[in-house]
């Protein structure tokens, strides 16, 4: 495969900082597997970001660029796909943890390939060329092809206001926002510079956000190997009677600054409760704003629930525990999210 061109999240309204919506091409941020696509020598190969070799795991795939032009390279998103609209990814995870694929696994959990750029053709690489020339090349490619596993992700038009509508639908679609892309951006090396011509954008949706207690405490690797900087987070389980207990629901480590941290370590230093080698609990006081991607049924979890990405947003230091939220909050949002995207949940 290629180097992969990354993207930088966009925290500004992109009509301050982007200039005029018509020089960028946007499309959705599809919730998937990043990966390439190459047909060379005859080979078919299917590479994900961390330019690990998942071929075996999508054989549909591979059977569907067999039919592609030899000295060809797409660039896009592997997505678990019922219908017209992606599975969430927990599902998709599926397809790469289970040991061994099954007629019925396959047949749950359909996969396609959701293309948006071409950066090899007739064996020549195309990274050079102007995103809009190499987004026309593409879609001239995928319309001579007749199979539903290889899809043209769509490119969304309108000025910002219109996209930002768009955007604001996301979870409907199952998407996580938005990608803008500059109509002359060449196909680059891993994140470019923020003054580099040719940028590419991740707009992505607000996360959901939930108020939870820091309940357990691990020591970090690397720089923050000396301090206690991977938490375990709860909320609040309320039984019949009124009785309210404390249950894990996520892990996080990102999104503090290196001085919130130190404040963090001697507050679990001073209330450690009990030690389990490199772990420890700890008095249930803080309170943090959690923000994850994605939320869903998890019979594996002790809560029930397995949340994507979560990291910390900030500390909530006018909360005290009993104010955190409930596990029923939790639920609601798996409701919300599966309503959303009419995906039945557990």
């Amino acid at each position: 495969p290629y180097p992969f061109f990354l993207a930088h999240p966009l925290q500004t309204a992109p009509a301050e900082s982007l200039g005029d919506a018509a020089d960028w091409l946007a499309e959705w941020k599809w919730d998937g597997i990043r990966a390439q696509l190459v047909r060379r020598d005859g080979q078919v190969a299917l590479w994900s970001r961390g330019e690990e070799l998942i071929s075996e795991r999508f054989p549909e795939l591979m059977q569907a660029a067999a039919a592609l032009p030899d000295g060809c390279v797409l660039d896009g998103e592997v997505l678990a796909w019922q219908g017209d609209a992606p599975l969430p990814f927990a599902q998709l995870q599926t397809r790469i943890t289970r040991k061994r694929l099954t007629r019925r696994l396959l047949d749950d959990v359909p996969a396609v390939f959701m293309a948006y750029d071409l950066i090899e053709h007739g064996g020549a690489d195309l990274r050079a060329q102007p995103q809009s020339a190499r987004r026309a090349r593409l879609d001239i490619l995928l319309a001579e092809m007749v199979t539903p596993v290889l899809r043209l992700s769509p490119v969304l038009r309108g000025d910002w206001s219109a996209l930002a509508a768009e955007r604001d639908r996301a979870r409907e679609r199952g998407v996580e926002g938005l990608m803008l892309k500059r109509a002359d951006a060449p196909y680059g090396i891993g994140r470019t510079k923020l003054d580099a011509r040719g940028q590419w954008w991740k707009w992505k949706i607000d996360p959901y956000t939930i108020d939870a207690v820091l309940i357990y405490a691990q020591r970090g690797h690397g720089r923050r190997a000396g301090l206690y900087s991977d938490y375990t987070f709860a909320v609040w389980s309320v039984a019949a009677d009124g009785t309210r207990t404390l249950v894990p629901f996520a892990k996080a480590y990102s999104g503090l600054s290196d001085a919130e941290m130190r404040e963090v370590d001697a507050f679990i230093r001073s209330h450690t409760i009990e030690r389990f080698g490199p772990v420890c609990s700890v008095t249930p006081e803080l309170v943090f704003e959690l923000g994850f991607e994605g939320i869903q049924p998890s019979p594996r979890h002790k809560s029930g629930i397995a949340v994507r990405f979560p990291r910390m947003l900030r500390r909530r230091l006018d909360k005290r525990a009993a104010e955190a939220d409930t596990i029923n909050a939790l639920r609601a949002m798996i409701g919300s999210a599966t309503a959303a995207q009419g995906v039945k949940p557990g």
